[in-house]
């Protein structure tokens, strides 16, 4: 992997490959850029920048707090130092809440469009804002990161498919728990709290990239109202449910997830560079 040095000196580790569009590809907690494999497929039409967010994978914790705000910050950064103009940004998960903070700040113009895998804008359920976490499930989570975060990790890792885990996604789910637990508690506590305070539900409207929502059916975290909600708050939004999957689609039913990918890509405008050989 490639590193690039964020501006408190973390090592933020990232895979650039392809050409064509540019794909910024943000996973979810405990997660990695691996968790992205099946979509190195694209790389024949589209540059795959697929990212470890800080205090994942090959990507260090560094001098700075890890939040979900420091981690779009350093996204801004590599995205800016990488010189990506007109992309589609692809976050899932949390990497979804990191392309949020992104797409509403300085470095916005760089994105084309966006891809919002299985999540919601507010994680935290109160207030009469149903769409989330209650409560208890949020402070459970928490718990259970502080105190046993290997069964946590390992039980998160299965969650991410749609159950029962079918036979023929019995090796990736397995892989998927080791990689989660992998995962340094401390760094994931931090990120998971301040996942937790993040509220985007005044700020979607401000987002006008054309954005596709993308639902697992069988999600064990968030329902379809959420991807509604998205796809009705958002000034230019479609959902599309995958019948098949849980929260990763893009794991689950990846050969759709994919042709989704180009289709969508295919009815943006053309990128400035196309403009300019024309």
């Amino acid at each position: 992997m490639q590193h690039f040095t964020a501006s408190d000196g973390a090592r933020i580790a990232y895979e650039d490959e392809g050409s064509g569009r540019p794909l910024v590809l943000l996973h979810g907690l405990m997660a990695h850029a691996g968790f992205f494999e099946h979509q190195r497929a694209l790389a024949g039409d589209f540059r795959l920048v697929r990212i470890d967010l800080r205090g994942h994978g090959g990507s260090s914790e560094g001098g700075e707090t890890a939040t979900v705000e420091q981690l779009a910050k350093d996204v801004a950064a590599l995205v800016k130092a990488l010189e990506i103009g007109d992309a589609i940004g692809v976050g899932w998960s949390l990497g979804a809440a990191v392309l949020w903070h992104i797409l509403t700040g300085p470095e916005a113009s760089r994105f084309a469009a966006a891809v919002i895998v299985d999540m919601t804008p507010c994680v935290l359920n109160e207030d009469g804002w149903d769409l989330g976490l209650t409560r208890e499930v949020c402070d459970f989570r928490s718990a259970a990161i502080r105190h046993d975060f290997s069964a946590f990790a390992v039980n998160a890792g299965q969650a991410i498919f749609a159950p029962p885990v079918a036979d023929g996604k019995r090796e990736t789910a397995d892989w998927a728990s080791f990689e989660f637990a992998r995962n340094d508690p401390a760094a994931i506590g931090s990120i998971w709290s301040s996942l937790v305070d993040q509220d985007f539900r005044a700020d979607l409207p401000r987002i006008d990239q054309p954005t596709l929502v993308i639902h697992g059916a069988h999600s064990q975290l968030y329902g379809p109202e959420t991807a509604d909600h998205l796809a009705r708050t958002l000034p230019n939004a479609r959902a599309v449910r995958f019948e098949r999957s849980g929260h990763a689609p893009h794991m689950e039913e990846p050969e759709l997830f994919n042709r989704l990918i180009r289709e969508f890509a295919a009815g943006l405008p053309q990128t400035r560079e196309a403009h300019a050989t024309a």
